[in-house]
Parts: structure tokens; C-alpha cells; sequence
């Protein structure tokens, strides 16, 4: 049985322990509501140039890309977006997890697929068991600006319109709700259901010089803040999956240290009646 020393030891750990989770829930429950209010604001900039990529691409003009055209696919590239730390709950190990099964599912070769990732705890885990990382970030900050990945999303665009590969589909987040994120995964090149989302507005739009020079300038760019766009919305699952995670560990805590001590009272109140009973047995010996 724990002496009272080392049941009071571990009360005292378990506190500090609960403060500092407190600490970064409170922390991570404010940048979430920065992260939310950064993503938001990025949206209507995202939809206009969705909007126009699409008339473009809708208008039944002789306008061309390699990004519009679907081709064999002899190489994938997997753009997975992860933290750079833990203590965020299942947030990395759900997205790295769908990731795995999915190269499992489809490829047999290294040479039939790749990775480009975000964040330390991906670029880690891909590291440790062999798959190919091709290009990588870290250190992004929890409110991260176009310019902190603009270099490595155009060398992204760019692999695939020189053909080094045939599809790219990404790997993230999506916030739903502060206690709810869910692991998505979409393809983002080529870019084969812009069709679907024309409105059929295209006469609204006058281009100068031509609608092809304006394609070769838009897609390239709306393909990019379509990476962006999930890595915002990445930071607010991650925000959102730390604050959960240390609230439960903070509950934990609190009711780790109500079982402890309830330990604590029980043994000390026997200690105490040990101590009653072996004054009383003393005195009686005396008489």
C-alpha cells in the first residue's frame, strides 16, 4: 500500500500536471476563435475566384489548361496536412491513419506515389516507415498567411503541370464544430468538376486580353487557395481537437486528484486509529 508521503506526491503532480492543461485549453480556446474568424474571412475571396475559374472553364470557349485534363495516372501525390505537436487527441493520428490505408489500398511500388507534408508530426510519421516525402513544411503559425506556403503550393501546381504527376489529393481536418472535426480527403488536380459549379454567368464577364492568358494565370492560383483554404480550415481543427483534449484531461486530472485524496483520508484516518490503538494498548499494559 502507497504511504501517505507518496499519495501526497502524487496529489501535488496531479495538480500541477492539471494546471498547466487548464493553461492550454483556455490558450487553445482563444485561438480558436481567431482561427475561425481567419478562415471565414478568406472564403469570399476563395468563392469569387472559384466563380470566375469556373465560367472561364464553362463557357464553351476553345480555353485549355493541363490542370482541366484528366490523363493516365501513373503517379499520385499525397499533400497530407498534420500539427507540428501533439496533446491534440486523435487530430494527427486520424488523418495519418486514412492516409496509410489509402497507399496500402492502391499502390504496390514507391514509384506510383508520393507525399508532401505539412506539418512535423506527418512528415515524421512518413519518415519512420519509408514513404517518400518529396517536399515539406514545418513551423507554420497558428494563424498562417498565403505568403508562409505560397512557394511550396506553386512547386505543388507546378509538378503537376509538368507532368511529374498525374494527380494530387489532399488529406486534412475539416472543422465542423469545436468537438467535432473530420478527417476529409479530396482530389484537387486535375480539376474536373469546374463544370458543375458554373452558374451559367459567364456573359457577366468581360476578359482583356483573352480568356485563355486569364485561365493560365487563375487556375494556378485557384488551385493554391484551394491548399490554403484546407489548411486554414486544418488550424481550426487542430485549435478546436487540443481544446477537447485538454478539457478531458483536465476532468481527469480533477478526478484523479478526488480519488487520491479520498486514498490519502482513508490512510491517514488509518494510521491515526493504529497510532489510538497503540497508545491504548501501551497504557493498558501498565496497569
Amino acid at each position: 500500500m502507497a504511504s501517505l508521503r507518496d499519495i501526497k506526491t502524487r496529489i501535488t503532480s496531479t495538480q500541477k500536471t492539471k494546471q498547466i492543461t487548464k493553461a492550454m485549453h483556455m490558450v487553445s480556446a482563444a485561438k480558436l476563435s481567431k482561427a475561425e474568424e481567419f478562415a471565414k474571412s478568406f472564403d469570399p475571396y476563395s468563392n469569387k475566384i472559384k466563380e470566375v475559374v469556373a465560367s472561364i472553364a464553362g463557357s464553351g470557349q476553345d480555353a485549355e489548361h493541363p490542370m482541366l485534363q484528366s490523363r493516365e495516372v501513373k503517379k499520385t501525390a499525397y499533400f497530407v496536412i498534420t500539427s507540428d505537436r501533439g496533446l491534440a487527441g486523435a487530430f494527427n493520428s486520424g488523418v495519418l491513419r486514412e492516409v496509410y490505408r489509402t497507399i496500402q489500398n492502391r499502390h504496390k511500388s514507391q514509384d506510383e506515389y508520393t507525399v508532401i507534408a505539412v506539418g512535423r508530426m506527418g512528415r515524421d510519421f512518413f519518415k519512420k516507415r519509408g514513404i517518400p516525402v518529396l517536399k515539406e513544411i514545418t513551423g507554420l503559425s497558428d494563424q498562417p498567411n498565403f505568403s508562409d506556403i505560397k512557394e511550396l503550393t506553386a512547386e505543388t501546381v507546378d509538378l503537376f503541370i509538368d507532368g511529374e504527376i498525374d494527380e494530387l489529393v489532399i488529406f486534412y481536418n475539416h472543422f465542423v464544430s469545436a468537438i467535432s472535426q473530420q478527417v476529409t480527403s479530396n482530389k484537387l488536380l486535375p480539376l474536373t468538376d469546374l463544370s458543375e459549379n458554373t452558374s451559367g454567368n459567364s456573359s457577366m464577364y468581360e476578359y482583356e486580353p483573352n480568356q485563355q492568358e486569364i485561365l493560365n494565370v487563375l487556375l494556378p492560383q485557384y488551385a493554391e487557395s484551394l491548399i490554403f483554404g484546407a489548411l486554414l480550415d486544418s488550424k481550426a481543427s487542430e485549435h478546436a481537437a487540443r481544446m477537447t483534449a485538454m478539457k478531458n484531461a483536465t476532468d481527469n486530472a480533477d478526478e484523479l486528484i478526488g480519488d487520491l485524496s479520498l486514498q490519502y483520508n482513508r490512510a491517514r484516518q488509518a494510521a491515526i486509529t493504529q497510532e489510538i490503538t497503540e497508545i491504548v494498548s501501551g497504557a493498558a499494559a501498565l496497569e
